[in-house]
């Protein structure tokens, strides 16, 4: 590639191979950080340095070409600027193509939103780029659609995915939109099913906010999609993308500036008009009627003093079971709900003979009215109940966990039910024994008359705690709260029930199926029960079932699952006592050590990740805790 400069022939291609080899060394930055910025300069005007900079990147070699772009794009302040530098290469090459319109958008999810927004603005800049563009956006909402992509990617891939979706949606024009307005619907519709499936939040934020966004764009008359959900600053930022800023697509301001004037204007004239003596208000007729008829000549009654009638709630718990199962009365139902934790643990012999009954009915109780906190209201008392009689509580709501006929809110409940209560079961209660004493200052008293040497001891030793001055100090000491731990006992009837019939699909329940997001609570369930067994008689049994439980579980593609599965993994270690686990779990702790090197090397999610990594340092800390103990 020659051109004419002062007479002579030069060729750039020796010029290309410089830049290629220096980029593809890691020296992009050093290079076009004032290679490019002159670079804008000089195409800013002149067309012979438009084509000698498209001869330059035509004329890099393929295998150095990515290298190129990717530092163009990354350097370039805008779109319009890109525009000018690269020309139509993406359609020439080949290679270039599939760099910006596969790789980076696709296979790569590290790049910043503005390099995005440069790649797709200048895209659709051009009418011979813009097919691409199309494209590009069809390929983007398969990936974002595809039910595999979104179990098996890391969450910042997909938030990079769909910011560059609504960038996309942002460039299109009326007639694109139409050509594609039934693809752009069966995509919408088949990629928020998908991310709505999943157990992540930020997974089904991301899907309800580009499905809105895909809503709005083709249904620019009828109704929208509409979700609820928290605007955080993510959601902010996502929805702002879908506003057009480039200078090249900007709206001109002068209708705005008009109208401004315009209304600019209006006010004066209002106030000069309220301003004047001579105007008076117009009333309408029908408003002179209503004065007439208006009762504000009346005297109001003076209820200052007035007290709110208060329904009483009941005094007892088979009365407050009749109330809750049969009572038409709301306000006593409200008042029953709003008393029931607290009578059930003042009457703790009273619950037990009704516990059952009492759990059965509070598993099925269905709020009547608008009471404030009305699932927090009767999670407290399924908890109260579950603490006052644990073993047979226990063993009803594990049972219903896994029988028909149950919403899969409820068996949610359920464990959240359990975990509360062992909590409550593991920690000291405070039975009036701690004290909050603050510890009195060192002083002298002399005892008068006490001649005794242990008098004269003791005023010594206080003569010197006095003149000692202390660097620092340890805070007073204040007696914790001691007693037994409770929840030894009945460890076993909160755990094993619920790990035995994981795998046994009912008509309406499939943990290992559709269900995932409760199999997933489950074992997080599960990994907080083992932490809590720390120091009980079944501890090892319960670390020995769960460690198989894993196993059979290592490879779910939902990796809310995978976490609570590293997470039990982590507890296991932390409550198994170290000599136990060496000596009863020898060959599984081997090969769940295996499994979690693979975890840390090849698993997408990075909460997984640092998990396994975490497990990892666990063990290893295990073990030299063990060859430090002397034989």
């Amino acid at each position: 590639v020659c051109f004419t400069l002062g007479g002579s022939d030069c060729s750039i291609s020796f010029v290309s191979h410089v830049l290629g080899k220096v980029c593809v060394h890691g020296r992009q930055k050093e290079m076009l950080s004032v290679l490019v910025p002159h670079l804008a300069e000089l195409t800013r005007s002149d067309c012979i340095w438009q084509r000698m900079c498209w001869r330059l990147l035509e004329c890099v070699p393929e295998r150095w070409m990515e290298a190129v772009l990717l530092g163009f794009v990354q350097t370039a302040p805008g779109a319009d600027v890109l525009s000018r530098l690269l020309g139509n290469l993406v359609v020439k090459n080949k290679k270039a193509q599939f760099v910006l319109t596969q790789k980076v958008l696709l296979l790569q999810y590290s790049h910043k939103t503005a390099v995005l927004q440069n790649l797709l603005g200048y895209l659709s800049l051009d009418p011979l780029r813009r097919p691409l563009l199309v494209k590009v956006l069809q390929e983007l909402l398969e990936t974002w659609g595809s039910g595999s992509a979104v179990r098996h990617s890391p969450p910042e891939q997909q938030q990079y995915i769909s910011k560059a979706i609504l960038i996309c949606l942002s460039h299109l024009k009326e007639s694109e939109i139409e050509s594609c307005r039934q693809e752009l619907l069966t995509s919408m519709m088949e990629g928020v099913k998908c991310h709505l499936d999943s157990n992540l939040p930020r997974i089904r934020h991301l899907g309800m906010i580009v499905a809105e966004s895909i809503s709005l764009k083709i249904n620019t008359d009828g109704p929208v999609l509409k979700f609820q959900y928290e605007e955080d600053d993510e959601a902010r930022e996502l929805k702002s993308l879908l506003v057009q800023t480039t200078p090249c697509c900007a709206v001109p301001s002068l209708p705005d500036e008009e109208e401004n004037e315009k209304t600019a204007v209006l006010p004066s004239v209002s106030d000069s008009d309220k301003r004047s003596p001579t105007a008076a208000p117009v009333v309408p007729a029908e408003e002179s009627d209503t004065d007439l008829d208006s009762d504000d000549d009346l005297v109001p009654y003076d209820m200052s003093e007035d007290k709110e009638l208060r329904t009483k709630a009941p005094l007892y718990l088979r009365d407050c079971i009749e109330v809750l199962t049969g009572c038409e009365n709301l306000d006593k139902w409200e008042a029953t709900v709003k008393a029931l934790e607290s009578l059930i643990r003042k009457n703790p012999a009273a619950t037990r003979e009704v516990s059952v009954e009492l759990a059965k009915i509070l598993l099925h109780l269905e709020e009547k009215t608008c009471i404030e906190s009305f699932v927090e209201l009767r999670q407290r008392a399924q908890v109260a109940v579950l603490t006052t009689d644990p073993i047979p509580v226990a063993q009803y709501l594990t049972s219903q966990f896994y029988s028909l006929n149950y919403s899969l809110r409820q068996r949610v409940d359920i464990l959240d039910v359990l975990v509360l209560a062992a909590q409550e079961l593991s920690y000291p209660k405070s039975r009036g024994k701690t004290k909050h004493s603050v510890v009195p200052k060192p002083g002298i008293q002399l005892l008068p008359g006490s001649d005794s040497s242990k008098d004269w001891r003791r005023v010594v030793d206080e003569r010197i705690k006095s003149k000692t001055r202390r660097i620092a100090t340890g805070q007073a000491q204040v007696e914790l709260p001691s007693g037994p731990n409770e929840f030894n006992s009945v460890a076993g009837h909160f755990f094993f029930p619920l790990i035995q019939h994981f795998d046994r699909p009912l008509t309406t329940f499939d943990l290992l199926g559709e269900d995932h997001f409760v199999l997933g609570r489950l074992v997080h369930t599960l990994a907080v029960l083992m932490y809590l067994a720390v120091n009980t008689v079944a501890v090892t049994a319960m670390g020995k079932a769960l460690l198989e439980f894993v196993w059979t579980l290592r490879f779910h593609t939902d990796c809310y699952v995978r976490q609570g599965l590293l997470s039990c993994v982590s507890s296991m270690l932390l409550s198994v006592p170290a000599e136990r686990l060496i000596e009863d779990m020898t060959e599984e702790l081997l090969e769940t050590q295996s499994w979690l090197g693979d975890v840390v090397e090849k698993d997408p999610d990075g909460d997984c990740r640092r998990l396994a990594l975490q497990n990892l340092l666990l063990m290893e800390n295990l073990k030299k805790k063990l060859q430090s103990v002397p034989s």
